[in-house]
């Protein structure tokens, strides 16, 4: 009959062994020795056991404790001998010992694990042993991503040998690796790639799995713009009055058309129903990202709106894109606007409530009753649901300005 510890009892178990010996597993520690030649083994497990009294009242549980212990061959244990006044003369466990790897892997029935991870560890140090420190830190991962292993290693040494190659992921030319595997495995190849290359050869502003190209040189999908000419004037493409035209940022950076005013909007349908303005377009934004846009230096000279939602978060895109573009204005972002549109008020989930310095004071008075909640918990009033007349009337009103200043 197997031993069953009584529930009273605090001592320790073969299972409570095993679980001491998964731990260290877990965390890496039995197989970093492959790598470090740092020996852990022999290795000394924790030992809770009986005590005299226990010889006393459970001796019958004493023997059966013992008798568990010493039915794992894979430990080794040190006795202690106590003479009990009754029981006379006895030997209990006093400590517990693994002396081999070979011991703690059989326990662990980590054998074919073990086997695995010492391939990836030999056709690494002969591959790319600057890769070794990674494999002592993550030797689990790198079990699991033993059948990927080989095309890994195979795309670390192209890069070591073709570093900032200054072409797109699809251009690599790797035998049996297409560049959907490498976007598959930016984040581990991250990693591996930073242990490997020279620092020369890492852009190390560039962090996260979707700057991966950047990072290690190479060509990025090039940022698109979408715009659309709110002039007929404006003759820019063959085709409709109108054009919406999508320029990658650099082109768009370099344009010369003669436009004395710029709208940005963040909603599409608006972006597309935007009224007609002499001497305009109006840009489809991009949330919190203006890098891209931030290229086109000619814009500098032209005035810029913004119309984002009323809510915490269109303060802060709006303040954000005074970061490359310091002259915008708002545009629809006020009060009156809000308030005059009460019952299509919706609710923002998530309100950002650090400052935004860049706001003007009219600005920074509405985004602080939003953030401090005075006019209702979460309140946002979204850009499409501002009444149409009242876009054409403030768009109308801002041309009006601009031709008695010109």
């Amino acid at each position: 009959m197997p031993f069953r510890q009584n529930t009273a009892m605090n001592w320790t178990t073969p299972r409570d062994l095993k679980v001491q010996l998964s731990r260290l597993w877990e965390r890496g520690e039995l197989l970093q020795p492959l790598i470090t030649n740092q020996p852990v083994f022999p290795l000394q497990l924790k030992l809770k056991g009986p005590g005299s009294a226990d010889l006393t009242g459970r001796f019958e549980a004493v023997r059966a404790w013992i008798a568990g212990l010493t039915a794992m061959p894979q430990i080794r244990i040190e006795w202690c001998e106590i003479r009990h006044r009754v029981q006379g003369l006895q030997r209990l466990p006093q400590s517990v010992w693994i002396d081999a790897p070979d011991s703690a892997f059989a326990l662990l029935a980590k054998q074919r694990e073990v086997r695995c991870f010492e391939q990836i560890v030999s056709a690494t140090r002969s591959a790319q042993p600057a890769l070794l420190p990674w494999l002592a830190r993550r030797p689990l991962q790198a079990i699991e991503l033993a059948d990927q292993w080989p095309q890994l290693l195979t795309i670390v040494c192209w890069l070591a040998g073709h570093p900032r190659p200054g072409i797109y992921l699809r251009q690599v030319d790797i035998p049996g690796i297409h560049s959907k595997f490498i976007e598959a495995h930016r984040a581990v190849l991250t990693e591996l790639l930073d242990h490997a290359l020279p620092a020369a050869a890492i852009t190390s502003g560039r962090a996260g799995v979707n700057q991966f190209a950047a990072r290690y040189g190479f060509l990025e999908k090039p940022a698109r713009i979408h715009f659309r000419v709110l002039d007929a004037q404006i003759k820019l493409l063959p085709g409709p009055e109108l054009p919406i035209v999508s320029l990658d940022d650099r082109s768009f950076a370099q344009l010369e058309i003669p436009v004395r005013r710029v709208f940005i909007t963040e909603n599409e349908v608006n972006f597309l129903a935007f009224p007609p303005v002499s001497g305009a377009i109006a840009i489809f934004g991009s949330g919190y990202g203006w890098e891209a846009l931030s290229r086109a230096q000619w814009l500098m000279q032209c005035p810029i709106y913004y119309w984002g939602d009323i809510d915490t978060h269109g303060f802060a895109i709006l303040n954000q894109l005074r970061t490359s573009f310091a002259h915008v204005t708002s545009l629809l972002m006020d009060r009156t606007t809000l308030m005059a549109h009460r019952e299509l008020w919706g609710e923002e989930p998530d309100p950002v409530t650090h400052d935004l310095p860049r706001l003007t004071a009219a600005e920074c008075a509405l985004f602080d009753e939003l953030r401090d909640n005075r006019i209702r918990k979460g309140l946002r009033l979204e850009q499409e649901r501002v009444g149409f007349h009242w876009v054409t009337a403030a768009v109308q009103a801002i041309a009006a300005r601009h031709c008695d200043e010109e």
